[in-house]
């Protein structure tokens, strides 16, 4: 099987560290070439032209891993392609042209967005519960953030973040349904190196049928934080309350509990911590990107349905949609100016998960 990947860089060489972990029926090898703008590796075949790479390496899965900002220019080459395709989230810029983009991907035999924290033990368990227990989500909140102050990655901004949130809390406990936006605010500023206005935090007020949604995301957050609070109503008429908290202390770090209250205190009817069970080293950090990985490969190979759905390519527009509309229709302050020397300070340290994640 051959996998191309176009943009080798962090996220690429995440993807590629992900498939080489994975086995196929019959001990197939899975290849891997990569298209970018400067040869990385000397040990990976390395294109310079997408439209070579499909036609030379005529690979089975393609990843888009460029930065965002570069997705729409990238995706429009691959019009005819007849393969898989795995996307980076977001799935565009908040300006590109989705039809067009819808229109480059009709060929192609699936999609997935990659959403990593679908595939995390705890975000399955929970959303297993609430379908067999019949829940009906009554509030959900969100925070989630993480450090980009001066990183040297263009970036689309906080749409970038919000999305794992908004798509989680859908994911989980309406997945039929779509989340309605109803007020956001945020600030804008300089702290990437995309513009001076780049939205970098968002506060938001949605509607998920009748619960209410409330939610913040930032790319300014000093520390990595990553937590959703949920409460449900069951069919016996009583509360049911659930935390999930994600890559902490370290990634792949995941929590679940879920609880009913009563008289004699808690009753714990949930409790899963994930990542401290973690025997192989080779999957530190892409345990979660190595589920994906292996159910796009065992698709493309032999039509193998993935343990769970894709986020496919019409679940990517409903979340760009989304996405946008909070892009362009918060009400803001700023632009903050992180710039406060003559030039910028740029960080881009490799082994820093916390602004890298």
């Amino acid at each position: 099987m051959n996998v191309l990947i176009i943009g080798l860089g962090y996220a690429g060489t995440r993807f590629y560290n992900a498939f080489k972990q994975i086995e196929l029926p019959g001990n197939e090898e899975i290849e891997v070439a990569y298209v970018g703008r400067k040869k990385r590796r000397l040990d990976l075949a390395y294109y310079t032209s997408i439209a070579a790479a499909l036609k030379e390496f005529r690979p089975q899965i393609v990843v888009v891993s460029v930065n965002d900002g570069s997705h729409a220019e990238v995706i429009t080459q691959l019009s005819g392609y007849k393969g898989f395709v795995i996307c980076e989230k977001p799935f565009a810029g908040v300006h590109d042209n989705l039809d067009v983009l819808e229109s480059s991907l009709a060929h192609i035999s699936g999609f997935a967005l990659d959403l990593v924290e679908r595939y995390s033990d705890t975000t399955i368990a929970l959303k297993q519960y609430v379908a067999k227990r019949q829940l009906r989500l009554l509030r959900a909140n969100f925070y989630w953030g993480k450090d980009r102050i001066h990183d040297l990655r263009p970036t689309s901004g906080v749409i970038s973040e919000i999305i794992h949130p908004l798509d989680l809390v859908q994911w989980i406990c309406a997945p039929n349904e779509e989340l309605q936006l109803q007020e956001s605010q945020g600030i804008r500023s300089d702290f990437s190196i995309s513009g001076d206005d780049v939205l970098d935090s968002a506060s938001i007020t949605a509607a998920l049928q009748k619960a209410v949604i409330t939610g913040y995301s930032s790319f300014v957050n000093i520390n990595r934080k990553r937590e959703i609070d949920l409460v449900f109503a069951s069919p016996d008429e009583r509360l049911v309350y659930a935390s999930l908290i994600y890559d902490t202390p370290a990634w792949d770090f995941d929590q679940l509990r879920v609880w009913e209250k009563g008289l004699t205190g808690d009753r714990t009817i949930l409790d899963i911590q994930t990542g401290e069970e973690e025997t192989r080293p080779e999957l530190l950090t892409i345990r979660k990107l190595t589920r994906l990985a292996l159910d796009a490969a065992h698709f493309a190979h032999s039509g193998k349905a993935p343990a769970q759905p894709f986020a496919d390519l019409q679940t990517a527009l409903k979340l760009q949609r989304l996405l946008n509309r909070i892009d362009h229709s918060s009400r803001t302050l700023g632009p903050v100016q992180y710039v406060v020397g003559a030039e910028r300070e740029s960080y881009y340290d490799e082994s820093n998960l916390e602004r890298l994640g």
